[in-house]
């Protein structure tokens, strides 16, 4: 069981950090994963939509990803906020599968996180375009 700081509780947490996180797809699972606080604990949500199979499937499936999550925030406590997503594909999918699944996306959405500049906060219409032109 997760301890409530370490759950994504609020859609907006989900929706901030699979807006503003990076994405990274596998067989059976999709994970975003984005910087927070460097001092506020790691939180981990997860989304197990109706496809994946029915009520006894989508538990059975949640219970394994929060495993694998609950021993992922041992490692990285701090600074990180993940969404979880499962596949219809997880529904088939051993535990092991599953857990390889979740910590080779965990281990690319960290590398590319690590080698992404952090983005500084809009302000008004501050900055420049896409085009790299500045703003008026």
């Amino acid at each position: 069981m997760l301890a409530t700081r370490n759950r994504l509780r609020t859609s907006a947490d989900f929706s901030t950090t699979v807006r503003s996180g990076v994405r990274n797809g596998r067989r059976n699972v999709v994970l975003y994963t984005a910087a927070i606080a460097a001092g506020e604990p790691s939180r981990i949500g997860f989304i197990v939509s109706k496809s994946v199979g029915n009520a006894v499937v989508r538990n059975l499936v949640k219970r394994r990803l929060r495993e694998a999550g609950a021993a992922s925030l041992r490692e990285h406590g701090t600074g990180l906020a993940i969404v979880v997503r499962a596949l219809p594909a997880s529904a088939s999918a051993s535990w092991d599968q599953l857990r390889e699944d979740y910590d080779a996306a965990l281990e690319s959405t960290l590398n590319r996180l690590a080698g992404r500049p952090q983005r500084a906060a809009a302000k008004g219409s501050a900055g420049t375009t896409q085009k790299g032109t500045p703003r008026a």
